[in-house]
């Protein structure tokens, strides 16, 4: 017997960004969506999310940065993810990211960018399509 298990996602704030707005609208689509959504509030450290991505067994990572600390966020969370076998986890980012640094998130291992306006349903169909 085979069980349609819902995709995992753990959507998180890092950093000291304090506006969850968007996070929360993500959060929502997602979970329309079908998807079955941890999110773990503002102001986490990259270790606390690595962390709670490791024990809840999450198939994708999502991080909500505003702030504009994405570069050095992301680098530590690169090295936590190489530390705790998480390699293979989809990992997205979105938010208030330059275009220009898109790039070097996506050397770090991110799989995807969304800049903030993106439409929701193409981060749903992104994360179905990769997960799949």
């Amino acid at each position: 017997m085979t069980t349609n298990r819902p995709i995992r996602i753990l959507l998180a704030k890092p950093g000291l960004d304090g506006h969850d707005v968007g996070a929360k609208i993500v959060v929502r689509a997602m979970m329309d969506a079908g998807f079955e959504v941890i999110y773990t509030g503002l102001r986490k450290t990259p270790e606390q999310i690595v962390r709670s991505a490791a024990d809840e067994n999450v198939g994708v990572i999502g991080l909500s940065i505003l702030s504009g600390s994405h570069i050095p966020i992301c680098r530590r969370i690169k090295d936590l993810l190489d530390e705790n076998d998480l390699t293979d986890v989809l990992w997205i980012v979105g938010g208030n990211i330059p275009k220009k640094d898109h790039d070097a998130l996506r050397t770090l291992g991110v799989d995807a960018v969304f800049s903030v306006g993106t439409p929701t349903q193409a981060v749903v169909d992104y994360v179905r399509e990769k997960v799949a």
